[in-house]
């Protein structure tokens, strides 16, 4: 059962914050990389890019926690469906954000899958159903994908109660992270995830065992 559920789009220190939840105890945790990981994700989530709805005990059996994509489509149903989990909205200033994520998930988004296997092509379906044709509705010019970007964040706060939400940025570091879980702050530092060369570098490796 979900204890943590992640609002924050993509490329907003998702990874990082994933990585952190599990060194607390709130693992495993849940993100786009799972889809890689485990391909039963592959069927769970075409499922509910298909109907747009799901049986969530069933897509997180075995998770205590998500973030990133493609679980923060569903940001709404995930905080009516578990009312005790707590919400972290992961933010980022929208002009860093974006050129973030179009040097990043855009340009795998728009890269050739030919002669791809067919698990990869899959997870790419369903993130162009969910994210890129869902939420960004088939665009990612800057204005709108930046207008997208600050509604959905301000749709968040404005919908999850104060008690219940955290804003945070990963620069922020344990403490506030910590401090809204009610767990003792680790002695180690904050991980630092997912950066735009990481990225790439992750994508190509997982291309590659794809592949092999």
């Amino acid at each position: 059962m979900l204890q943590v559920i992640g609002a924050g789009f993509g490329r907003t220190g998702t990874l990082s914050l994933r990585t952190a939840l599990e060194r607390l105890g709130y693992g495993p945790c849940h993100h786009m990389t799972a889809l890689f990981e485990d391909p039963a994700q592959l069927v769970l989530w075409r499922e509910v890019a298909d109907t747009g709805a799901a049986d969530w005990d069933r897509v997180y059996d075995g998770y205590r926690a998500t973030v990133d994509w493609p679980g923060a489509a569903y940001w709404r149903q995930l905080v009516l469906h578990y009312p005790d989990a707590k919400v972290i909205l992961t933010v980022r200033d929208p002009e860093r954000w974006y050129e973030s994520a179009h040097d990043t998930i855009y340009q795998s988004h728009m890269a050739s899958l030919d002669g791809a296997p067919p698990e990869l092509a899959g997870m790419r379906d369903i993130a162009d159903a969910i994210v890129w044709h869902g939420v960004l509705g088939g665009r990612f010019d800057k204005d709108h994908a930046i207008g997208v970007f600050n509604e959905h964040n301000a749709a968040v706060r404005r919908e999850v109660p104060a008690g219940r939400l955290l804003e945070f940025e990963a620069a922020q570091g344990w403490e506030p992270l910590c401090a809204f879980l009610g767990v003792p702050v680790p002695d180690e530092p904050f991980p630092r995830s997912n950066d735009r060369a990481a990225f790439m570098a992750m994508l190509q490796e997982r291309l590659e065992d794809t592949a092999s």
